[in-house]
């Protein structure tokens, strides 16, 4: 089995040391950084998931994500935080962020946490699953990939996976509590509106570049469904 390397961005030299510790005993490969700089320079080079500190001297942990996915690096991210106001965590996920641990924190839950997106980005595709196709749209689940008109469009494995649940089942109404549930694990425990901010990327990565208006339908009061375009 590939050891996953994980790049802990914390400026904070005891609580990055305290970190690498507890991920070296689970067997992954750590990395550490102290600033904004040296954390990108690790999500583009080794890093398998990367653990990014908010107040990051240098360039912010917020700055850090935002470059990552601009770049579509497609690393994945788990933010971490003294803050606690809510809207810090849904800016977080704005920028593409997987999960957001508060501080203070205990080792082994960021650690579970840890496993969790990485089992989810590189979790086994069902063999007997086909690509399935929508017009010009096609979700492409042995390739982890979503393509239209044959191009293929970057997503991050939560929008892939929240995508694929969807369309995986056109015409469906899902709750945003089911979608936390069966795309985020039944042991997340973050705000329900963490769906919307993933559906809304989706959405500027789908539907307005390709009009496809419509494609991810907005259930008021409720949730989402996939709309065949």
């Amino acid at each position: 089995m590939a050891v996953h390397t994980i790049v802990v961005a914390e400026d904070d030299g005891a609580i990055r040391d305290l970190l690498s510790h507890h991920l070296e005993r689970e067997g992954f490969c750590v990395v550490g950084a102290a600033d904004g700089h040296a954390a990108l320079r690790g999500a583009r080079g080794v890093a398998d998931l990367v653990i990014l500190d908010v107040g990051l001297p240098g360039i912010d942990g917020f700055d850090v994500a935002r470059t990552i996915r601009r770049e579509k690096l497609g690393v994945p991210i788990v933010m971490l935080t003294a803050r606690t106001d809510e809207i810090d965590r849904v800016v977080g996920f704005e920028l593409g962020a997987d999960d957001y641990v508060t501080k203070p924190f205990s080792p082994r839950e960021v650690v579970a946490r840890v496993k969790a997106v990485l089992r989810r980005s590189t979790e086994p595709v069902i063999e007997s699953a086909a690509t399935m196709q929508f017009g010009r749209l096609e979700v492409d689940e042995r390739a982890r990939e979503v393509r239209v008109d044959g191009v293929a469009v970057k997503l991050t494995p939560r929008e892939f996976a929240l995508l694929r649940e969807l369309a995986g089942n056109p015409g469906v109404a899902f709750s945003r509590t089911k979608l936390l549930q069966k795309v985020w694990g039944f042991d997340y425990s973050g705000d329900e509106r963490t769906v919307d901010v993933h559906i809304r990327r989706l959405r500027a990565a789908i539907e307005e570049p390709w009009k496809l208006h419509g494609t991810l339908y907005t259930v008021r009061g409720y949730g989402y469904k996939f709309v065949r375009p």
